[in-house]
């Protein structure tokens, strides 16, 4: 890697007082499970996860010997927090107006540093292993981080939903597989329609296996919604994505549940038009950064290695 983590001084040293350059991202799953940069951390005991945390990014900063920022997505408590933290241990949270400003070679570099396709890599020997919940909740980590910087509808951030879907789905959550492949399918039918075909098969393929009455008909509404749609644009489908097509009219007629008109859009369906739209509207929303988070704040030399 030729990009300087931190600025050097005339002694060729790391500026103690150098501002961050990239940032690094953690994430707290909603079981508590803990990722930092794309690993997952061995928690022990009753360790909490910002403790964890800051240990981790805290260790980043000594190495490099200058602050690190980090951006923790916390799904336990749905919240963004971003943070300054120092060599000594020391860390604040900051207000989302304070972070570092976006752009192009700041993205670059970060990835650069971590890059997104090693951590797929990584999801993918943990599932190999026959090990689902880590592959999972690392794939969830890349899809949220990769989605707040980029955005849902960028194309690293489709394919990590992706995967995440079909984790969800080799767990037996076809719920969650079903909602998930259904967002990358929805972007998929709005900006590129030659790759929108297979994203709405493996949304059909999770639908299949749901037994909830409710979700079979709203979720088999937006989905016969979106092969009608590929058909009236003239998309050439496989006769296996039209055999999937049939089946899903199939069931919600045998789920004795009104189907609107073919040339109509149901109406619990939402319309599959070209240009920006809620490509993500399941994604439960996060709370803005605050600062002053005292989970995330600390003062110099403590941690809990320190501690114990």
């Amino acid at each position: 890697m030729t990009y300087s983590l931190t600025p050097r001084n005339e002694g060729n040293l790391p500026a103690l007082s150098a501002p961050p350059l990239i940032r690094l991202d953690a994430y707290v799953a909603e079981d508590g499970s803990t990722v930092v940069n794309g690993h997952l951390l061995e928690m022990g005991g009753t360790r909490p996860p910002n403790e964890a945390i800051l240990d981790a990014i805290a260790m980043f900063a000594r190495t490099l010997g200058a602050p690190v920022a980090a951006t923790v997505i916390d799904r336990s408590v749905l919240q963004v927090a971003r943070l300054r933290v120092h060599p000594d241990g020391s860390s604040r949270t900051i207000a989302d107006e304070e972070d570092l400003p976006p752009g192009r070679e700041r993205t670059a570099a970060e990835e650069e540093a971590f890059p997104p396709l090693a951590r797929v890599e990584r999801i993918i020997d943990h599932a190999q292993r026959g090990e689902l919940h880590a592959a999972s909740v690392l794939a969830s980590a890349l899809r949220e981080h990769l989605t707040l910087r980029r955005g849902a509808e960028d194309e690293l951030s489709l394919e990590a939903r992706a995967i995440e879907a079909y984790l969800a789905y080799q767990r037996g959550d076809y719920m969650l597989s079903t909602v998930l492949a259904l967002t990358v399918a929805r972007i998929r039918c709005r900006t590129d329609l030659n790759r929108a075909a297979p994203e709405v098969a493996r949304a059909t393929a999770a639908w299949q296996r749901l037994t909830d009455d409710g979700q079979v008909a709203t979720r088999g509404q937006e989905l016969l919604h979106m092969w009608e749609h590929l058909a009236a644009e003239g998309m050439p489908l496989e006769p296996a994505h039209q055999a999937m097509a049939r089946a899903v009219r199939s069931r919600l007629e045998r789920s004795n549940r009104s189907l609107p008109a073919p040339a109509s859009a149901p109406a619990s369906a939402p319309a599959v038009t070209a240009g920006p739209g809620p490509v993500a509207p399941e994604d439960t929303p996060l709370n803005p950064t605050r600062r002053g988070l005292r989970r995330f704040t600390r003062r110099a030399g403590r941690s809990a290695e320190s501690q114990s």
